[in-house]
């Protein structure tokens, strides 16, 4: 959505109630005043339609497992997890949206914060097995394809749209993006269970993962 300067003529009393309550809000004056005009003539925002889906997401994936942390923009979410592993060490999951929707509406983040180069090391066999599993089973609902960044301890997946799902509502966003996180976060629970043993970790992965996606899990 392109931005413009506009000249208004408001009161002075207006624009210090205003600035008042975009203090609260924690916007600019800018941002608070379209914010309120867009709602006046029932126009949704990128910005409002991000914090709708985030809001969605912080409500679908409340609990013991997942701790939601303060948004750090209006376009990010960051959502914490803990390894039952030797440390247990914190799994970072970044949620960016874009401000327009096409075929990528935003990308996953994904960081393990551990010093441990074993623990990255195992944290990036995973990540290499995951993107193969995705490549067999469900890179043919995504004809620009999927792009994937790993290093350091460090994931990046785009979150596409399937040609079908164009018209995917914003609720129905934010419930495959909670999904794909928590299906996310209990396989790589299950594969530093087992990474003792390679084959064997491959194989409950992999398991698991084909279980989900037979059970109709949404394909984001």
């Amino acid at each position: 959505m392109n931005k413009s300067v506009y000249s208004l003529v408001l009161s002075d009393e207006v624009v210090a109630a205003v600035d008042r309550a975009a203090y609260r809000a924690g916007m600019s004056r800018s941002a608070f005043i379209n914010s309120v005009l867009a709602e006046a003539v029932s126009y949704t925002t990128p910005e409002k339609r991000m914090s709708d889906i985030f809001s969605e997401i912080e409500q679908l994936m409340s609990g013991d497992i997942f701790r939601i942390m303060p948004r750090p923009s209006d376009s990010a979410l960051a959502i914490r997890s803990a390894l039952q592993y030797k440390y247990k060490p914190v799994i970072r999951y970044g949620i960016e949206l874009y401000r327009s929707f096409d075929t990528s509406i935003g990308k996953l983040k994904v960081s393990l914060r551990t010093q441990s180069d074993s623990l990255i090391a195992e944290f990036e066999r995973f990540t290499g097995i995951w993107v193969r599993l995705e490549q067999e089973h469900i890179i043919s609902h995504f004809p620009d394809g999927i792009t994937y960044e790993t290093g350091d301890g460090k994931f990046t997946r785009t979150f596409c749209l399937p040609p079908d799902k164009h018209k995917l509502t914003d609720d129905g966003i934010a419930e495959a993006l909670s999904e794909y996180i928590k299906m996310f976060d209990d396989i790589i629970k299950l594969y530093f269970a087992n990474c003792s043993d390679h084959a064997k970790a491959q194989a409950i992965v992999r398991k698991r993962y084909e279980e989900y996606y037979a059970g109709n899990m949404p394909i984001i």
